[in-house]
């Protein structure tokens, strides 16, 4: 990506005076025309005052001391104020929504049946209490069999076994916490078959019996003391939950239940709480009071005002599933309840080549201050390059261990915030105003950030910039907001990555036909600057090189792209200028393509075939399958070759001077111009209106490849036709367009949590402020690195073709070792 310095608004005067009546008296006119000229003189002084400090190396500074301090203060309150997540699981939460119920500080999964078979097989688990407990015992085993029916005896015992999994859950009627609880309890503890999972509770039962008098709470506290012990000891075999007493609704009440009240449960947890969480030992029994919390919103819905409704017991089913099985199958979007997987061989080595590379540094700067001036990179879709003002001076010696450096702490950071247990994560929440809202923002952002283009051709590199930021940044709130979960939005954002994929095909195709650079010095410079970050993550965050799709999919095009072209005959724009025949030949290797593209669509076996042979499979397969990467490549199989037609007929056309490219011009005559708006306008609402009318996402993705390219068109047109839209562009998107691969790569671990399962938390208990400091800390983290990747490119990719040689050679070699050290290893668990 290009790296320029941060957009600097345009700073436009406009005429004070242009537009002032004549009967404006005389007396106040130089008054207002003076006041407008002093008004627009301190706007100007002012911004340029503020982009003279607030500079992108200013913000990455003050984003460096953020995490720093972040960091210290995660890790001190973790380690003084309690870190353990089942503790916040079992205890802490509030409701994203009706139904979603999202714990303190991480990420609560949603078990399905054959999840919960695989956690619990040859288990035994037990419900022990009243007629509050039966009901999270029917909620839990729903889990496990979800055409359960509560159909067993209200004050007797029930028991359900699952044959498959050997699943055996028994609820046991014990209301009171009393010596026949107590005895219940003893003769687990002398069984040889105890249950891996005791759940109990009670009080109301107590309180009912006994008219909620202080004698029978202070009886309660005793036997609760005396059933503590065989708790433990049952704690030494398996888990043990002690459920605390939800609220209840005290204004439906049955007259035999008023004197259950709330101020009577709470002492009755407080209580409970007091003696199985004494200070003066480590209880090992967990207080479950997360069911209770949640209750405390829902028990307005209760029928009878003692009794929970079901979705708040799905609740406590659901917590308590978390805090049994996340530990044994650990999956990605179960954060609560996780112990942190040891680093690998290949992290515990790039961990160790990154401190190397600092101490190479540190050696080299105390020698000598090799300054150097950093060569504005080419684009990594077109790779035109544009000229800086002054020659770059050569890096250094000391430059590349210097980018090395500034990358290990990167690096670090991005381990820190997805692989360590430093900070909070929470699950994503979709609603129309968590989209809407923010996209709202940027793009009145994007409108009042705007400036002159430099020149006025169609697709333009300005336009481009732009045309990248902006879906970005779409793209970003897409998947922050889980807006997947809404069909209209998931087409279009589906559109978008198309859009990225015409790109493609349209700046490479463009390139070569015009320069007609086909040397391999060029392919390794592209390959370089679309893979060098994901092959680092591959490494330091343990993930396969397909698990970040986007980048295997522009690599394989290009690569497509390239081969079509370069093949004999090789067809320049010089070229077919003498003769017209070149331009079918090329319209005939363009045929060929769809040909390919067409065969590899409709023959999956065959594709699945070609990309499970080991190595290739290694960059191609996820969680051991091929499956992804066929899904992704099939979504959007003629993207590239859209792009690539677009392109040409494009250049011809401007070659053949049909276009009129001029500042403030139309692209075509006045009628055609207004009929190819208008059709424009038309296709772009009207897929929009199919898009909204999808009722399943399989249906929309089977139409999708065919007719995303009319959306896309459309755009292009309504954007380039009229003069006046080709002569401005936005700077804000521009300058997000620069750095849009960098964001999108970055978003995987630094502001999304969990693989993108979830959101990353820096400042926890406020939303808003965390998004903002998150956002900006990513964003000067995505830009470095579009620096530091071009620092490495000039270094890495030598010009001269004997040197190039040697260093593929090195690299091969590099990669074959690492993929035999790899090529045993297993998927990773959650991935």
């Amino acid at each position: 990506m290009e790296e320029e310095a941060a957009p600097r608004g345009a700073e436009r005067a406009g005429d004070a005076s242009g537009g002032a009546s004549p009967r404006l008296d005389r007396r106040t006119a130089p008054c207002c025309h003076g006041g407008a000229k002093m008004a627009v003189l301190a706007y100007s002084l002012g911004k340029r005052e503020i982009n003279q400090h607030f500079t992108i190396k200013n913000a990455k500074l003050i984003s460096l001391v953020l995490v720093v301090l972040l960091v210290v203060f995660h890790t001190a309150s973790r380690y003084y104020g309690g870190g353990d997540t089942c503790e916040w699981l079992l205890s802490r939460g509030r409701y994203l929504g009706e139904n979603v119920w999202q714990p303190y500080g991480c990420m609560m999964h949603k078990y399905k049946t054959i999840e919960a078979k695989t956690c619990l097989a040859e288990k035994r688990v037990a419900f022990v209490g009243d007629s509050r407990i039966r009901q999270l015992f029917y909620s839990f085993i729903k889990i496990i069999e979800t055409e359960q029916r509560e159909d067993g005896n209200k004050h007797e015992d029930i028991s359900f076994q699952e044959d498959s999994s050997s699943v055996h859950v028994d609820f046991l009627w014990y209301p009171e916490a009393n010596n026949s609880m107590k005895e219940r309890l003893i003769s687990w503890t002398h069984e040889a078959s105890k249950p891996d999972i005791v759940i109990l509770g009670a009080a109301t039962w107590s309180i009912k019996l006994h008219g909620g008098s202080s004698e029978t709470l202070q009886q309660y506290k005793v036997n609760l003391t005396a059933i503590a012990v065989h708790l433990e000891r049952l704690a030494d075999h398996g888990e043990v939950y002690w459920v605390l007493q939800d609220p209840v609704n005290e204004e439906v009440l049955s007259e035999n239940r008023k004197m259950i009240t709330n101020q009577q449960l709470e002492r009755y947890n407080e209580a409970a709480a007091d003696v199985l969480n004494s200070s003066k030992r480590r209880s090992r029994v967990k207080l479950l009071a997360a069911s209770r919390q949640a209750a405390l919103e829902t028990i307005t819905q209760s029928d009878d005002g003692l009794h929970l409704p079901e979705s708040t017991r799905n609740v406590g089913a659901m917590v308590l599933m978390n805090s049994v099985c996340n530990k044994l199958l650990r999956p990605i979007d179960g954060s609560c309840c996780q112990t942190l997987s040891p680093p690998n061989l290949l992290q515990k080595l790039s961990a160790c080549f990154f401190l190397g590379s600092a101490l190479v540094f540190l050696v080299l700067h105390v020698h000598g201050n090799n300054r150097h001036r950093r060569h504005v990179p080419p684009d990594v879709e077109s790779l035109e390059e544009k000229k800086p003002a002054m020659a770059a001076v050569p890096l250094g010696p000391k430059a590349p261990f210097q980018a090395l450096c500034r990358m290990g702490m990167i690096m670090g950071y991005f381990y820190l915030c997805d692989r360590a247990d430093v900070f909070m994560k929470e699950q994503k929440f979709y609603t129309h105003s968590t989209f809407f809202i923010p996209l709202t923002y940027i793009f009145v952002l994007g409108v009042f950030y705007n400036e002159n283009s430099k020149e006025t051709k169609l697709l333009n590199r300005e336009q481009t910039d732009e045309w990248k930021g902006w879906m970005q940044l779409v793209i970003l709130i897409y998947h922050i907001s889980g807006a997947s979960a809404f069909i209209p939005v998931y087409m279009h954002v589906r559109v978008l990555v198309a859009a990225y994929l015409f790109q493609t095909g349209y700046g490479h195709f463009s390139f070569f036909w015009l320069k007609g650079d086909f040397g391999l010095y060029r392919v390794c410079q592209v390959l370089f600057r679309l893979n060098f970050l994901v092959l680092v993550l591959c490494v330091v965050m343990d993930r396969p090189y397909q698990f970040y799709y986007f980048v295997p999919l522009v690599t394989f095009w290009f690569a497509i792209i390239y081969i079509t072209l370069a093949m004999w005959p090789q067809i320049l724009q010089k070229k077919a200028n003498s003769s017209g025949m070149w331009h079918l030949v090329i319209l005939v290797k363009l045929l060929g393509l769809l040909l390919f593209i067409c065969f590899f669509a409709f023959s999956q076996g065959f594709f699945e075939n070609i990309f499970s042979v080991w190595p290739i499979s290694k960059l191609f397969e996820l969680n051991g399958s091929i499956h992804e990467w066929w899904f992704r490549w099939k979504l959007d199989r003629f993207a590239v070759i859209h792009g690539m037609v677009f392109a040409f007929i494009y250049l011809v056309l401007q070659k053949c001077q049909v276009l009129s490219e001029g500042k403030g011009e139309a692209l075509f005559s006045a009628k055609i111009s207004s009929l190819l708006l208008f059709l424009s306008v038309v296709f772009f609402i009207t897929y929009s209106i199919w898009a909204s009318s999808c009722k399943t996402k399989t249906e929309c993705n089977e139409m999708h490849p065919y007719i995303s390219v009319v959306q896309i068109l459309a755009f292009i047109l309504i954007r380039n036709i009229p003069g006046y839209a080709r002569s401005i562009y936005s700077s804000f998107f521009a300058w997000f367009g620069k750095i849009s691969l960098e964001l999108f790569i970055c978003q995987y671990h630094i502001w999304l949590a969990a693989d993108t399962k979830g959101i990353l938390v820096l400042i926890p208990g406020n939303p808003s402020l965390n998004i903002m400091i998150s956002t900006f800390i990513f964003v000067c983290v995505a830009h470095e690195i579009s620096l530091i990747t071009n620092d490495l490119a000039q270094v890495v990719i030598p010009k001269d073709t004997v040197a190039l040689l040697k260093r593929l050679g090195a690299l091969g070699l590099l990669s074959l070792v690492v993929l035999l050290l790899t090529r045993d290893s297993q998927p990773t668990p959650g991935a």
